[in-house]
């Protein structure tokens, strides 16, 4: 079972590069992913029949216990069945659906096919993360194929309506799931399902859990997401919204119903809102003149009437309810696909501009006739079967309260009327004559259906007409899932064909008189709709909502945020002290001894940092008050150094250096000085919330050190650093071997916050290349040229003579590569004395720094003729590799090897394979100290030079 989920990953993977090749002809190939699943499923038919079931286990976390479980049983099957199968064949459908040079087609490939597989996974996962991971790629998937490329505002607004209120359900549904898991003792849905366990945590659980299914399947009152995502391309309506993601709540009800039907809340809750979902859609299906929307408010209404039988927790209902999933997921999907060719060939889905197309595009009305045969529930089709024994199941009491059992029978009977009205209005909208329009309308065919793009939905809807015949055949499938639920009428319900003259043969007669009766009087339905039109709605309730939310985050934003920086970190660090500097005061365990320093040159040092601290809040210079600032930062460096850790003395006061440098170049657009003072008060007030929350900090640490209770995990670090990392360095060792996912995670949040520093402030798009002095042009000064060989940098000719420093030049040139070297040993004399990737990194980019400040941004160009987001992803790239190339190798994830032997000339030389990794972390490093440079100071170079003269400040006016 992983095998089919990782080919259909994949095969989307690989579905952009063979539309690219073969152009709509790929879909035929990605159509034998969904096939081959298809004829796997069918292949177990013999195991689950004889009531096993197939497992898989892929350890995932073992230390953990977290596996990937995968089970296939009667229900499994059913679906995966059903979504494999109808799967091909929409894939199928799609090669012909899509013109040959469509755009987007590719995406659309992809989208699908991971859909298809996240689907199947959804089915075939017994535990419960599983489940939710992929119930929510299919919520993923669904948005992306709703709103396609984005281009239309409709579109998007119906992908964003059904991302919201699925994935809000989803999140529902996922505490709801830890809450069962919790009642139960397990994360498995079997073990569940077997043993649900009891109490407020279950009920509750429970009824989250339905929330998230309720959802979903687009039940009242969250039904109308559904008709909105019409939006989505027709394959799109076929697949997700007719056989496949609107299934999976109805799914999870089914698998929870053996052990949750009898938890209290789970029957009033289902079948009210089943049979209130089958109603309310029916009705307004009826209201409906685009053929899909009519489509879709049926199936709204049929949903509901698949969530009544599934959940209603009995063994005849059950079996019905499967036999219905079967058949809604045929005829549906054919009626979709339908309506898609007639789209294609029409240019419209509107029934008032259609006409006698049904001898004009006989297959098509053919399926088209036989599919809504089987949602109208004529026999002998399996839509009749599964009605039929839906009505025999609640005549005879398949609900433990009869009257409830009444109520339930009822509405089922007026919802198929209901739908027996629409599907007549289905086919005499699409293909019957009508008064007042030409005989054919329209009179030319845009694009005439071939025998491709007509297979699929003959296919389903001659599988519908053939199933019900062979009902009986299907039966112990259903019922191998049916009889683990109890039986609540007189006897258990087994499908077929012809049960003899019973009381539900008359109600189905009922439903069809009294649907053909509605859609004989459609007008005056019409008019009677249009009069008693309920004013309320749940659509227009979902915009209001969030036009409400929105308004209030306005309110809220307008009254806290008033642009005071000082306002802001007084708020946060005043909510820090009232909640958790109050648990410190009262719960916490104090030190049992307390002592100032090891040794005074600690205290000195504190010493520094405090003064320098009270000097930055008083100096009114702000280049000033950042230099003091960093000279806190030293004074954490020189405190690493007295405790014996060079490796973080070395790392601490290269940050620091580096984030001096970020300041210095954000300053240079800020005043001078910082702005006008405040009222003694406030400087006191102020004081006093910075003097706390440093006591709170200090005292927070303190408590932390002396509460420790277990050994550290870093104890037998310097040993593992020796005999698995073969190096001495312990914490550049600990870095990229024993905690490399740390550092690769540490890693990629560099690359993700400097692509956002350059994003907040390139205004015209990223370049790709870096500014020289020989490929750009000066800001009104003719093109820029490369220094002579006289100079000492390559593009100091570049910068106006009362910017260039002759002595800084000098220094630059003697210093440049020297420094590179070093940050190259610190690379590679990491792994046994003080460095690493990230030290050499640093030093690497100071020495851009210096290349920078000397020379200006074409300087910087010259020193570093590259792109820093290619540096970054290169670096990323590598680091990714070696953890990767172990996975090949058959080690753990980023477990590192090591390699010695002796060289001519070098001599005895060893190698451990972290170093790559290293290399990875040292050039992520390089680029983000590049791309900084580029951002925040070439960039914003060229932008000064580019502003007119004229909206200069005067003092900033220079002279050409």
């Amino acid at each position: 079972m992983t095998v089919l989920l990782l080919a259909h990953l994949a095969a989307a993977l690989a579905a952009p590069l063979l539309v690219r090749w073969w152009g709509r002809q790929a879909f035929l190939a990605l159509a034998l992913v969904p096939a081959a699943s298809f004829g796997w499923a069918l292949a177990q038919l013999g195991t689950v029949l004889d009531g096993g079931e197939v497992r898989d286990t892929v350890p995932w976390v073992p230390t953990l216990e977290l596996a990937v479980e995968l089970r296939l049983d009667a229900l499994a099957l059913t679906f995966a069945a059903l979504v494999t199968g109808v799967g091909a064949l929409v894939l199928l459908y799609c090669a012909r659906y899509f013109e040959p040079d469509e755009e987007g087609t590719g995406r659309f490939a992809a989208e699908l096919t991971a859909f298809a597989g996240s689907m199947l996974g959804l089915v075939l996962a017994d535990d419960v993360f599983l489940l939710y991971v992929f119930w929510e790629l299919t919520t993923v998937f669904s948005f992306l194929l709703i709103g396609g490329a984005g281009g239309q505002v409709a579109g998007r607004r119906a992908a964003s309506q059904a991302l919201v209120l699925t994935t809000a359900g989803g999140l529902a549904m996922l505490a709801g799931l830890i809450m069962v898991a919790q009642a139960s003792g397990s994360t498995l849905l079997s073990e569940i399902v077997a043993d649900p366990g009891s109490g407020p945590l279950l009920t509750w659980g429970t009824v989250l859990v339905l929330l998230g299914a309720l959802t979903k399947s687009a039940m009242v009152p969250f039904h109308f997401w559904l008709p909105a995502a019409m939006q989505a391309p027709t394959p799109v309506s076929a697949y997700l919204h007719a056989a496949a993601m609107v299934k999976a709540g109805i799914y999870l009800v089914a698998r929870l119903a053996p052990g949750f039907a009898d938890v209290p809340g789970w029957r009033p809750i289902v079948l009210g809102v089943g049979v209130a979902t089958m109603l309310l859609g029916g009705y307004r299906s009826l209201r409906q003149y685009d053929l899909k929307l009519l489509l879709a408010f049926g199936t709204v209404s049929q949903l509901g009437f698949l969530m009544t039988l599934v959940g209603a927790g009995s063994q005849e209902l059950a079996t019905a309810g499967l036999a219905m999933v079967l058949a809604h997921g045929l005829f549906k999907s054919t009626l979709f696909l339908s309506v898609g060719v007639l789209d294609h060939a029409t240019g419209t889905r509107d029934l008032r501009e259609l006409s006698g197309l049904g001898h004009r595009l006989p297959w098509l009305a053919t399926a088209a006739v036989l599919a809504s045969a089987s949602m109208a529930g004529l026999p002998p089709f399996l839509g009749f079967v599964g009605k039929e024994a839906a009505f025999t199941g609640l005549w005879e009491g398949g609900v433990p309260d009869r009257a409830a059992a009444w109520t339930v029978l009822a509405g089922i009977v007026l919802g198929s009327v209901l739908t027996v009205a629409y599907t007549a209005r289905f086919l005499w909208g699409a293909f019957a004559r009508k008064p007042g329009l030409p005989e054919a309308a329209p009179a030319e065919l845009e694009h005439p259906p071939g025998p491709l793009f007509l297979t699929a939905p003959l296919v389903l809807g001659v599988a519908g007409l053939v199933a019900g015949p062979l009902s009986s055949s299907i039966d112990p499938l259903v019922a191998a899932y049916s009889e683990t639920l109890p039986v609540l009428a007189e006897e258990a319900e087994h499908l077929a064909l012809w049960h003899g003259l019973q009381p539900a043969l008359a109600l189905s007669a009922l439903t069809l008189l009294g649907g053909l009766g509605l859609h004989a009087a459609r007008d005056r339905v019409s008019a009677a709709q249009r009069r008693v039109a309920v004013p309320a709605s749940a659509n227009r309730g979902y915009w209001n909502l969030l036009q409400g939310v929105d308004r209030l985050a306005v309110l809220v934003t307008g009254t806290t945020q008033r642009g005071s920086l000082p306002t802001y970190l007084g708020v946060i660090l005043v909510v820090v002290l009232v909640l958790p500097g109050v648990v410190l005061l009262t719960r916490a365990p104090w030190p049992e001894g307390w002592r100032a320093w090891d040794s005074p040159l600690q205290g000195l040092i504190a010493v520094a940092v405090l003064a320098a601290a009270v000097m930055a809040v008083r100096i009114r210079s702000r280049l000033s008050a950042a230099i003091v600032v960093g000279i806190t930062g030293y004074g954490l460096g020189a405190l690493f150094v007295v405790h014996g850790a060079p490796d973080l003395a070395l790392t601490q006061v290269l940050v620091e250096t580096i984030t001096l440098v970020a300041f210095v170049l954000v300053l240079r657009k800020l005043p001078k000085d910082v702005g006008g003072r405040d009222r003694p008060r406030v400087r006191w007030a102020r004081g006093a919330v910075a003097l706390a929350v440093g006591c709170f900090m200090g005292l927070a640490g303190a408590v932390a050190l002396g509460a420790r209770t277990a050994d550290p995990v870093s104890e037998p670090f310097p040993e593992l650093a020796d005999v698995i990392g073969h190096g001495y360095n312990v914490v550049n060792v600990t870095l990229v071997d024993i905690r490399a996912w740390d550092t690769f995670g540490e890693i990629s949040v560099l690359v993700a916050a400097a692509t956002g520093v350059a994003s907040l402030v390139y205004l015209r798009g990223r370049p790709g290349a870096p500014e020289r002095a020989d490929s750009d042009a000066g800001a009104g000064a003719g093109p820029p040229r490369r220094a002579p060989r006289r100079e000492w940098l390559a593009a100091t000719a570049t910068l106006d003579p009362r910017r260039r420093s002759v002595i800084l030049e000098v220094v630059t040139r003697l210093l440049f590569h020297a420094v590179l070297v070093l940050s190259v040993y610190l690379l590679f004399a990491g792994h046994n004395q003080p460095g690493g990737g990230f030290a050499g990194g640093l030093v690497a980019g100071l020495a851009l720094v210096l290349r920078y400040l000397a020379g200006g941004r074409y300087e910087l160009g010259e020193a570093a003729p590259v792109d820093p987001g290619r540096l970054l992803g290169l670096g990323l790239l590598i680091a990714g590799g070696t953890g990767a190339t172990s996975l090949v190798l058959g080690e753990a994830v980023f477990e590192s090897a090591y390699l010695s032997g002796t060289l001519p000339v070098l001599g005895e030389v060893s190698l451990a394979t972290a170093l790559f990794f290293d290399i990875g972390v040292y050039l992520v490093v390089v680029g983000l100290v590049l791309d900084v440079l580029r951002s925040l100071g070439a960039e914003l170079d060229r932008q000064e030079d580019e502003e007119p003269a004229v909206e200069r400040a005067p003092e900033e006016v220079i002279a050409r």
